[in-house]
């Protein structure tokens, strides 16, 4: 008690007597305080990029019939066998896209009034880019937010999200009702035609004044002054291009099977955005990236990706890290020190033509079930490691057998390591990364935020049901154009001209299958199986399967049941959320 007293005594000679009873001023910045200071103005944005659901690589294919994981309490595992609830949801988008909207809406509320260079016209130049940037963050986020939450109600109408166009604050009213999915999909169009107005369609240097756009020259800006706000030291951000892929990935979700009878949007308007952003860059002729599916393991063109740039098959990407082999660590087979984590299944093996073109179930394919991966179409050892295959700096010879007694990366081995189907995943690895014991030696890595190959599938899909398998609409490409270039780049059907495809390019419904399937197999472990299932309305409880293979016999098992209600196929609103706010509507099925 006495050291009590003479603390406060002492303090109380240090501290004025209102300092004991009101808060001292603290240095907390308010949104005002950007008008002075463009570094915390953009940083405000910059808290909305950081929220990209792309920005690192989830691997969600295990919550469907492509994959599975040996670690137990992996949230997709869980989800997939019947723990998904509208408050336990590894999908979820709600919170942190609306944050990151609540930012972009502060940061446009504020953007105008912020002195971002003493030169006027350098100013109005950096005010217009980061205008341009945040209404193309708004659109990407109302797409994720659309993709993940949109739905059908018990009273039949197709409901998307709030849509939120101005600053929150304590005197909002936060109990709105979502917007209908056709409004979410056009205020996404007007983002993207709103960032377009301001925005380059890349971010590159210029050379010369000729060169700079008309609405800046006329106002007697340099290509120096434009180079310092819209040159190539921005090609990371947000672009007029990657903003219009937004609008086509929007086209494409509201004509699917899923959603379609709610909304205005055509299978012609998803084949026309695509289409569009193709055009651009030469169609199939002059677009296509021959070397694409290896994005990868491209070693020569990573090592010389430049700071921002982009390879023939990018049209957005993330950061390349160097000297990294944490993906390495986590999926190399247990041989190699690794997790063995994400195991591909026997459905997605079977996806893999034969390297005739043929699908394994055709009577002219050849399939062999007794040397069931003699012959297969290139891609299956490309993405997926397979009995016999080698992987590695040392080319290891990988034995995933049950009779494999010599490690664990034979099935069932060990768990938490070992692979519970019979593959290991091969995509995405750098086997120039070398683990040991003792040491690790990474190589550089990066990943795709959207890939020209997606805009490629995207065209053929909507394409093919628009105007058919070779309809063209306005551009000189088709469906069976794409598709042809695909195969033709995966090496299938080299030897008979790709007969199958040729068999099918009058028959859009066949087409439709093959156009599924080559997304399913040239997209694996991107990200894209979980939506793709949803929006075709296709069914999700397929029981992942694996391989289990003694001596020379090879048995299919089932490894992993999945437990859909029918109701899942579109995601639910949060229920913490339903609860605070009786204006959402929660989507059919879920409480």
């Amino acid at each position: 008690m006495n050291k009590f007293w003479s603390i406060l005594i002492a303090s109380s000679l240090l501290t004025s007597c209102a300092d004991l009873f009101e808060p001292a001023i603290e240095n907390n910045k308010d949104i005002t305080s950007g008008q002075n200071d463009p570094a915390y103005a953009e940083g405000i944005l910059a808290n909305a990029y950081t929220r990209n659901p792309y920005n690192s690589q989830s691997f969600n294919d295990v919550a469907t019939d492509d994959a599975v994981t040996n670690q137990t309490d992996n949230s997709y595992l869980k989800m997939a066998t019947g723990s998904w609830t509208s408050n336990n949801n590894p999908m979820d988008q709600w919170g942190s896209c609306k944050a990151a909207i609540q930012y972009i809406n502060l940061f446009l509320s504020q953007v105008d009034n912020v002195s971002w260079a003493d030169d006027e016209l350098v100013n109005e130049m950096f005010c217009d880019r980061l205008k341009g940037e945040a209404y193309g963050l708004r659109a990407m986020f109302t797409f994720y937010l659309l993709q993940a939450h949109g739905g059908w109600t018990e009273d039949g109408k197709l409901l998307g999200v709030p849509v939120i166009l101005t600053a929150e604050d304590n005197n909002s009213n936060f109990n709105v009702a979502r917007n209908t999915f056709d409004e979410c999909i056009k205020y996404i169009y007007d983002d993207v035609e709103a960032a377009n107005k301001c925005l380059p369609l890349d971010f590159e240097d210029l050379s010369s004044d000729a060169e700079v756009p008309e609405k800046y020259r006329s106002k007697g800006v340099s290509y120096s002054q434009y180079n310092r706000v819209f040159g190539k030291n921005f090609r990371t951000r947000m672009s007029g291009r990657i903003a219009m892929a937004f609008k086509a990935k929007a086209a494409l979700l509201g004509a699917s099977d899923a959603f379609r009878e709610g909304t205005t949007v055509t299978w012609e308007d998803a084949a026309n955005y695509n289409g569009e952003l193709l055009k651009m860059i030469g169609g199939v002729d002059g677009g296509f990236d021959w070397t694409g599916n290896t994005w990868y393991k491209n070693k020569d063109e990573i090592a010389n990706l430049g700071a921002g740039e982009n390879t023939k098959e990018m049209l957005w990407r993330n950061g390349k890290e160097t000297n990294t082999y944490s993906l390495e660590q986590a999926q190399f087979p247990p041989s190699l020190f690794g997790g063995g984590q994400i195991n591909p299944t026997q459905n997605l093996v079977d996806a893999f033509p034969m390297a005739n073109g043929y699908p394994i179930n055709d009577e002219n394919s050849d399939y062999d079930e007794a040397n069931p991966y003699a012959n297969r179409d290139p891609r299956l050892n490309l993405y997926i490691v397979v009995n016999g295959s080698t992987l590695g700096i040392d080319n290891k010879v990988i034995d995933t057998s049950a009779d494999n007694k010599t490690n664990n990366d034979g099935l069932n081995k060990e768990d938490g390591v070992s692979t519970r189907t019979g593959y290991y995943l091969r995509k995405h690895l750098r086997e120039d990364v070398s683990i040991t014991s003792t040491s690790q030696n990474g190589q550089p890595h990066y990943s795709p935020r959207i890939r020209y190959t997606e805009i490629f599938l995207n065209y053929a899909e909507a394409a093919n049901e628009a105007w058919g398998p070779t309809g063209t609409g306005d551009f000189t490409f088709s469906a069976y154009d794409v598709i042809k270039a695909i195969r033709v780049r995966a090496g299938v059907g080299q030897d008979n001209g790709d007969a199958y495809l040729e068999s099918i390019k009058g028959d859009k419904n066949k087409m439709r299958e093959l156009i599924r399937n080559e997304r399913r197999l040239e997209l694996c472990f991107e990200g894209f199986r979980f939506w793709d299932l949803r929006r075709w309305k296709l069914d999700m409880n397929e029981t992942a399967k694996g391989i289990r293979i003694s001596g020379n016999t090879y048995t299919i098992i089932d490894v992993e049941n999945r437990k859909y209600e029918d109701y899942m196929n579109y995601g639910p609103i949060p229920y913490t959320e339903t609860l605070k706010f009786d204006a959402l509507v929660q989507n059919k099925g879920w409480k």
